[in-house]
């Protein structure tokens, strides 16, 4: 693969936004180290597309939403059981913006998702219905891209999650797991690499990719 990419290639990176970087609301462990990783590899794609999560404020993720819960516990909504997570990446605060160490300049889109109030979005392509569609996968099918390399935060929740559906949705896919990091809750971490295997989704290196 290394020296292999090409223009029907693109890096989405997820997700590397204050919040969930040390000193953030919602930290991933050592969520600031995939920063000169991703820029590094991003510096090697013509193509980038880079994620935002955007709540508003009282987003039904958040556990301030629902007396008496606490960040981490579960609880059923509409779309089914969700995490409860302390308030992030809200809309227009300093914790919602990109890391500033992030150098992408040259990233074509900036997809802001979780925006719905009553739903919350890790996947790139799907709200967690898995119905609502982001508008990504249209996107980068009209821009004739067939292969999408991720990056980003958390591994086990949006990297994971946005993976899976670029595969359903009919693009192959690399993630590049020494430029994640995860949070692993409820043992998340040990499902991910599961969920991936069974997709035959190939995980590698930087490294193997430059």
């Amino acid at each position: 693969m290394k020296n292999d990419i090409t223009d029907t290639d693109v890096l989405v990176v997820i997700d590397v936004q204050n919040d969930f970087c040390p000193g953030g609301s919602l930290p991933v462990p050592r969520g600031d180290e995939v920063v000169p990783t991703i820029n590094e590899v991003g510096r090697r794609f013509r193509h980038v597309v880079l994620t935002q999560d955007w709540h508003p404020p009282g987003h039904l993720s958040f556990a301030s939403s629902h007396p008496g819960r606490q960040p981490f516990e579960s609880t059923a909504l509409s779309h089914g059981l969700q995490v409860l997570w302390p308030d992030h990446c809200v809309q227009g605060t300093s914790g919602a913006q990109l890391h500033a160490g992030l150098q992408i300049a040259h990233a074509e889109l900036i997809l802001r998702k979780g925006y719905r109030r009553a739903i919350d979005s890790y996947s790139a392509f799907y709200e967690n219905d898995h119905v609502t569609p982001t508008g990504l996968a249209g996107y980068l099918r009209e821009r004739g891209f067939a292969r999408v390399f991720l990056a980003g935060l958390a591994f086990d929740f949006c990297v994971r999650y946005s993976a899976e559906d670029a595969r359903r949705c009919g693009f192959d896919v690399v993630l590049l797991e020494d430029a994640c990091r995860g949070i692993d809750v409820d043992g998340s971490l040990v499902a991910t690499r599961q969920a991936l295997a069974n997709l035959s989704i190939l995980c590698t290196t930087v490294h193997e990719v430059l």
